[in-house]
């Protein structure tokens, strides 16, 4: 039996950790955190039987004690319920479900408690990366990551020498506008831009897969991850999603990791790595399959993965501006007060006005996105 807590536990990625869980019945779940969501995370509470739940706001946490009044459960708030339950004692693996910068102390202080981190918050490598890394190394954690395309090169480095590392491959779907030109994107409206040809995902990760916003930050990531250069990252789309990520090596081999798009594999084999077992679910037929395509990203286009590669050359606290501005832009985009070109807008702007700081701290960071977000909020 292990034992995990989950932040996010609401979210796409966190109900799909659950799924997991209830599926195979010896994840034993100590701890769930989400938002807002109290109707969903009582359903949660009642089925797992967590010791300790964390809610961000206070209203939502009145509201869910009084939901689950008749149940033994400790209900905490804010930021402290967060480090609290990531580093309750019991919990061998934290996963960080949870979507923001909101995700880096938690994740900090459950490394330095001794859990291991499956990892599916971006933001804590792009904008914290060296923080992260080291601090895992000093307390002998690992990071596992939950990212399909991380978790792909993850699982095609097993058993290799990571010093033969010629350059990692991440494959993009391409998102719902593949081939589509800039003049084209002008009228996009929300409901196009949701429409993802391929995975089922939260609205945030969604969006971001339209404007490639997602894959730079998986680029980003991935330098951390893994570990290596940004010239040994290369972008390929791949619109059928069956290949997931590739390794080449030194010797010109390339090992891939191909499957249907299910993200409860990359949460299934984090939470139980080095083992796998059983996941119910479609299998790819290579019959029907019959042809795996490959093109190049338009990097005119889709400017979401050329910033995001500026702004991870620049490196300090540039990729807390290119995160901050994303963030805040797309959720003005699916409050329909701005246009889908517009985040590209956003963020250029927002990376324009910024003087980087070197080796951030994390309050550094946190007070990068917050005058990121300000200046957003002057402008648009």
């Amino acid at each position: 039996m292990k034992t995990i807590a989950v932040l996010g536990s609401t979210g796409s990625i966190g109900t799909q950790t659950l799924e997991v869980a209830g599926a195979n019945g010896d994840l034993k779940i100590a701890a769930l955190a989400a938002g807002r969501n109290v109707k969903l995370l009582e359903r949660q509470i009642r089925e797992f039987s967590p010791r300790v739940v964390a809610v961000w706001e206070e209203e939502a946490a009145r509201e869910l004690k009084t939901a689950i009044s008749d149940l033994d459960v400790k209900i905490v708030t804010g930021m402290d319920g967060l480090i609290e339950i990531s580093t309750l004692p019991e919990v061998e693996v934290l996963v960080t479900a949870i979507v923001g910068m909101i995700g880096i102390r938690p994740t900090v202080e459950a490394i330095k408690a001794g859990k291991d981190i499956a990892l599916a918050n971006k933001e804590t490598l792009v904008t914290a990366g060296h923080i992260i890394m080291p601090l895992a190394k000093k307390h002998g954690v690992k990071i596992l990551p939950v990212d399909s395309e991380h978790s792909a090169i993850f699982q095609s480095l097993n058993g290799e020498q990571h010093g033969q590392i010629d350059k990692l491959l991440i494959t993009a779907s391409g998102g719902p506008f593949r081939g589509r030109k800039r003049a084209d994107l002008e009228q996009v409206k929300v409901e196009d831009a949701l429409k993802h040809p391929n995975w089922a995902m939260g609205q945030k990760i969604t969006i971001d897969s339209a404007t490639l916003v997602n894959k730079g930050l998986e680029v980003m990531e991935a330098k951390w991850l893994f570990q290596v250069d940004l010239d040994q990252i290369e972008v390929v789309v791949q619109p059928q999603s069956v290949i997931h990520s590739m390794v080449q090596f030194v010797d010109g081999a390339v090992i891939a990791q191909l499957g249907t798009p299910d993200m409860k594999l990359p949460i299934q084999y984090a939470l139980y790595y080095p083992d796998r077992r059983y996941l119910a679910g479609e299998r790819l037929d290579f019959a029907k399959l019959r042809q795996i395509t490959f093109e190049k990203p338009d990097m005119e286009t889709f400017l979401g993965l050329p910033l995001a590669l500026k702004a991870s050359r620049e490196g300090g606290s540039m990729p807390t501006v290119f995160n901050a501005a994303n963030e805040r832009a797309v959720s003005k985009f699916l409050h329909r007060e701005i246009g889908f070109t517009d985040i590209y807008q956003i963020i250029i702007e927002s990376m324009e006005q910024h003087k980087s700081i070197q080796q951030p701290t994390i309050e550094e960071i946190l007070d990068t996105e917050k005058a990121t977000y300000e200046f957003i909020e002057s402008r648009w």
